[in-house]
């Protein structure tokens, strides 16, 4: 049984026609795939494969490259919560709020709430240094945050 929908197929291979080579095309369709299911099955890489005439290995080793994707064992929660790591942040109490957020949620690094609402990670730098000590909320940055202010926003989720 196919995991991709026909309005996912059909947008991967609009994507197709926008890019030199079908292999480009590997990540933003598993980008697409992982916003929709919250994780990339083995299934849904064999797909995207077939989709982009390539072996499933290509797709997976494009995959387990980038720390951004999850597996079928890993699956996302509803929201993603990153917690740069920067000096900047680090300097500004990045490490005591991803560790108190660790505490508030019982939850490590990488993993997902009890209620699957939340996936709690860590990055190395978002490029917000400014506003340090910054998370990505999804798409979202929020910068100068604390841990109040991220209980504040989990919330409003």
């Amino acid at each position: 049984m196919a995991v991709l929908t026909d309005s996912m197929r059909e947008r991967i291979r609009d994507l197709c026609t926008k890019y030199p080579q079908k292999q480009a095309v590997t990540l933003p369709a598993l980008h697409m795939v992982q916003d929709e299911f919250r994780h990339v099955s083995l299934e849904a890489i064999k797909e995207i494969a077939a989709l982009l005439e390539l072996h499933p290995a290509e797709v997976h080793d494009t995959m387990s490259f980038y720390g951004f994707y999850r597996d079928e064992d890993h699956k996302l929660g509803k929201h993603r919560v990153w917690v740069c790591r920067s000096i900047s942040c680090m300097l500004h109490g990045g490490e005591e709020l991803l560790a108190s957020l660790c505490e508030k949620y019982h939850v490590k690094p990488g993993e997902t709430t009890a209620d699957g609402k939340i996936t709690l990670e860590f990055a190395e730098c978002l490029g917000a240094c400014e506003g340090a000590p910054c998370i990505l909320v999804d798409d979202n940055c929020e910068m100068n945050m604390t841990t109040e202010k991220v209980s504040t926003l989990v919330s409003k989720m």
